[in-house]
């Protein structure tokens, strides 16, 4: 009769995702080893082992779980009632959020993914298609003229090349939070630059940690 599994095995696969996380963030998956994941989860590297039999399969776990998670706020994004551009709104809002929670999985999904096995990889890439294809829907139905166009896409690849690169810049404890850079996004995006100096913060608050800050 096979063994089951420890009631806290999920938990410290959890520990585990989160210690690589960090490590792969900061560092670069190469740059991190199995031995340094099992250092920073306060674990011997046979027992890690014992949870993931390599670092791929670590990378692909946490670039899986986070697509995951984006799925989630997709669907309760959906099960909320609203007109298509509150729709919209909220989806840009809860995304912002969830990279907030999940920066540096995010980062690791950014970076790392390159990393994957092609079949791992394909696996993440199919589930960033669906989320792709959530934020098409929202914005072809604030716009439905975008609907078959050449351009439904790369208007959709332009919202989120303004949600997904935040990480590069946007400092935590900066004067702008995550969900005010979402409202900012989603007024860009729906109206364009223009009056948006009315409506924005003080001079000098949104400080960054480029090399111009």
């Amino acid at each position: 009769m096979t063994r089951g599994k420890a009631p806290t095995f999920q938990l410290q696969r959890a520990t585990i995702l989160d210690a690589a996380a960090d490590l792969f963030a900061a560092r670069g998956f190469h740059n991190a080893s199995m031995a340094e994941i099992a250092r920073a989860c306060g674990v011997s590297k046979p027992l890690l082992y014992h949870y993931y039999r390599d670092k791929e399969h670590i990378l692909y776990d946490i670039a899986a779980t986070h697509v995951e998670d984006l799925l989630a706020v997709v669907a309760r994004v959906d099960a909320e009632a609203g007109t298509p551009r509150t729709r919209l709104e909220h989806l840009i809002l809860r995304f912002m959020q969830a990279y907030e929670g999940g920066r540096k999985q995010h980062v690791v999904l950014i970076q790392d993914v390159k990393f994957l096995s092609p079949e791992q990889r394909a696996q993440v890439q199919a589930q960033e298609r669906r989320v792709v294809r959530a934020f098409a829907d929202a914005v072809e139905a604030v716009e439905p003229g975008l609907r078959g166009s050449a351009l439904d896409k790369a208007v959709t690849m332009v919202l989120f090349g303004m949600m997904n690169w935040t990480f590069t810049w946007l400092r935590p404890d900066g004067a702008l939070s995550y969900e005010d850079m979402a409202k900012v996004v989603t007024r860009i995006f729906l109206h364009g630059v223009s009056g948006l100096a009315v409506e924005a913060a003080p001079a000098g608050a949104l400080r960054t940690e480029t090399a111009l800050s």
